[in-house]
């Protein structure tokens, strides 16, 4: 029981520092400098070995069944860190100055369509699944040139409008009521974890 309260406890903080990355990017008007400051959140994971679910889904087919409930797990603990900052953040003058434009980046994707939501989930899978396991093959080996590659992902799904559904957890609820944006979430969860396990099983496949 123990361990499963820690786990969750380090996807809650891998929640929250995600949701910093979607401060910092919805304050800054240049949507590059945006999309490059956003990768802190990452980093911040990747450096600490907290949960994130983007980052933990992706390896569902390379593990035993029950690595599902621990991705499950870690979704709810990712799901009450964005909830949290967003709580916080609704306390703050910070709230006013981005909330009008986090309100117009959450309607857009609350009004898309479910099957764009998904490949868009698909194509921020592969990405996130590329950052996470290029950082992690670096082992002790880690270097300046880890990091850009985590930057240069994250700044390209942000950049090309794939959905990162940690991320948009913060954006919906900042600024939406659930009703607008809870299926559209879990659709963009589900292409997330079809996009990070596609890749996953195709470049194990090449290595094998």
């Amino acid at each position: 029981m123990v361990k499963y309260v820690k786990e969750f406890g380090f996807a809650v903080l891998a929640g929250m520092a995600i949701s910093v990355g979607c401060v910092v990017y919805l304050s800054v008007q240049n949507p590059v400098a945006g999309s490059i400051l956003f990768s802190v959140g990452l980093l911040t994971v990747l450096v600490f070995k907290l949960n994130l679910f983007t980052g933990k889904a992706p390896y569902i087919v390379k593990n035993k069944p029950s690595y599902i409930g621990f991705t499950a797990l870690v979704w709810f603990g990712n799901f009450a860190g964005t909830a949290i900052s967003a709580l916080l953040v609704h306390f703050t003058k910070i709230n006013g100055k981005i909330i009008e434009r986090c309100t117009s980046v959450a309607q857009s994707k609350a009004d898309d369509s479910l099957l764009s939501l998904f490949i868009l989930g698909i194509f921020c899978g592969i990405m996130m699944y590329i950052a996470v396991d290029t950082f992690i093959n670096q082992g002790e080996k880690k270097n300046f040139s880890s990091a850009l590659i985590v930057v240069f992902c994250v700044s390209v799904f942000i950049l090309a409008g794939f959905e990162h559904s940690v991320a948009d957890m913060f954006y919906f609820m900042l600024a939406l009521p659930i009703k607008e944006w809870i299926l559209p979430l879990i659709i963009i969860t589900l292409g997330n974890v079809v996009g990070g396990n596609l890749f996953c099983l195709l470049t194990k496949m090449k290595r094998e």
